[in-house]
């Protein structure tokens, strides 16, 4: 690990983060575990870079304001949707109390259950299974972070499992998505639109 670098990305996205839990967490996980060798010179850059299966680890700066946006308490329950390398599920851990994710490919699956493990982070639980229907069981969560696009609807699945008063992050559109806020306020869910970004699709079903 180079905690210098880590501690240097936290000092970088300071400027556009207010949230002093979200950058000490920036601080606390090295990036280089979650990207393969061949982009490890990259890890710390703010871009968003291959992971393999056709998927990408996040831009820095777009991780940690879903993460500011969440507005995370020690004591959530977190569903985090598309595990991709683990990466946004590791920072989760530090900001909740326990994250189950979910993501359709096994082999990255086992590659973040690997690494997280490594790090000795033992408050995530992972599933290989479809993003669009969450976390049933599990539910209902008090923050939901989604890091694929899901199109120009969000899935009515992870809208039911959010608790009263929960937030759900998430990529929203097609040709050109935000990150969109959805709160549940009591049966009502208000939605609030936020930056472009650019992510992969929420594809439907799981990988072979």
């Amino acid at each position: 690990m180079s905690p210098r670098q880590a501690a240097e990305l936290a000092r970088f996205l300071r400027p556009a983060i207010a949230d002093e839990r979200v950058l000490a967490a920036l601080a606390s996980i090295p990036r280089e575990r979650f990207v393969p060798k061949s982009e490890q010179a990259r890890a710390y850059a703010n871009v968003a870079l291959p992971i393999g299966s056709g998927q990408t680890i996040s831009q820095p700066l777009v991780v940690a304001r879903m993460l500011e946006i969440l507005a995370l308490r020690p004591s959530d329950r977190v569903l985090d949707v598309g595990t991709g390398s683990g990466y946004h599920a590791a920072l989760l851990s530090l900001l909740a109390d326990h994250v189950y994710t979910v993501e359709r490919h096994p082999d990255l699956t086992e590659t973040a259950r690997h690494v997280l493990d490594e790090l000795g982070i033992d408050n995530v639980t992972f599933r290989v299974g479809d993003g669009w229907e969450g976390w049933p069981e599990e539910a209902p969560f008090d923050a939901i972070n989604v890091a694929a696009a899901t199109g120009d609807t969000m899935p009515e699945a992870l809208e039911r499992q959010l608790a009263d008063q929960g937030r759900l992050v998430a990529p929203v559109g097609s040709a050109n998505q935000r990150l969109t806020l959805t709160r549940r306020v009591g049966r009502r869910l208000v939605h609030r639109q936020l930056e472009p970004v650019q992510f992969v699709p929420l594809v439907h079903g799981t990988a072979g």
